[in-house]
């Protein structure tokens, strides 16, 4: 087998979605270089065409070099932040602490990983970034202050850059997550507020199906690039 050509990198592959991501792009033939915290937890995806490490996405050295070994491996053809950084605080409970921190993960982070990214990509004129976001960053709602602050300013970064560096050849994409994702976390949350026992099938959203939205993204032609595009299951109230 052939040494893959191209290489992408995954910026917060997390258990469910990233992990979704990491193993989508690795089928389809490209090299993955995965980071997350803990990075003992991507044991499971490491292997063949998947490499990973730790990282702090908030701390723009490591960002830097962590997007460098993706380039190492093979020209970055893609570049995925998805850091979550989903709490859920009362706003009088929502100390200092928490609304940096969140702000941090979530949208400087976000700042972070597409700067040095296009640092890569635009002197050859291509390549993709594409940024995770969720419903928070389209409208706030009671107990997600810090969390909603975060994906509005990473979705108004992300628009920004893609006004900036599409004209230099860079696919910068954001896609709106406007369901809960089927995770363990979230079935927990649904169990406390009594809704967990009878979930309706497809109610809530399968982290492949995140991965299927990104590979069509990345395959879309320079003559017709998405910048926003939202997903939720059938059920979701918008």
């Amino acid at each position: 087998m052939s040494a893959p050509s191209r290489s992408v990198a995954v910026i917060g592959a997390g258990d469910y979605i990233g992990a979704a991501i990491v193993r989508r792009f690795a089928a389809e033939g490209f090299a993955v270089h995965a980071g997350r915290r803990n990075g003992d937890k991507l044991a499971p995806l490491l292997g063949g065409a998947v490499t990973g490490r730790s990282l702090d996405a908030r701390e723009p050295e490591d960002v830097a070099a962590f997007l460098a070994e993706a380039e190492a491996i093979a020209p970055l053809a893609l570049v995925v932040f998805n850091v979550g950084a989903n709490v859920q605080f009362p706003l009088r409970e929502t100390t200092d602490r928490v609304f940096r921190k969140v702000w941090e993960m979530a949208c400087f982070a976000g700042f972070v990983t597409v700067r040095e990214a296009a640092s890569i990509m635009a002197p050859r004129g291509a390549g993709k970034i594409f940024v995770t976001g969720a419903t928070a960053g389209l409208r706030g709602n009671p107990g997600y202050a810090a969390f909603a602050a975060a994906k509005a300013g990473l979705r108004a970064m992300a628009q920004s850059a893609a006004r900036e560096l599409w004209p230099q050849g860079l696919h910068v994409a954001h896609l709106v997550i406007d369901a809960g994702v089927d995770t363990a976390w979230v079935r927990e949350r649904l169990a406390e507020r009594g809704g967990g026992a009878d979930i309706p099938e497809d109610a809530l959203m399968p982290s492949e199906a995140v991965a299927d939205a990104y590979w069509s993204l990345y395959n879309q032609p320079k003559s017709a690039w998405t910048f926003e595009q939202e997903i939720r299951p059938y059920g979701e109230k918008w």
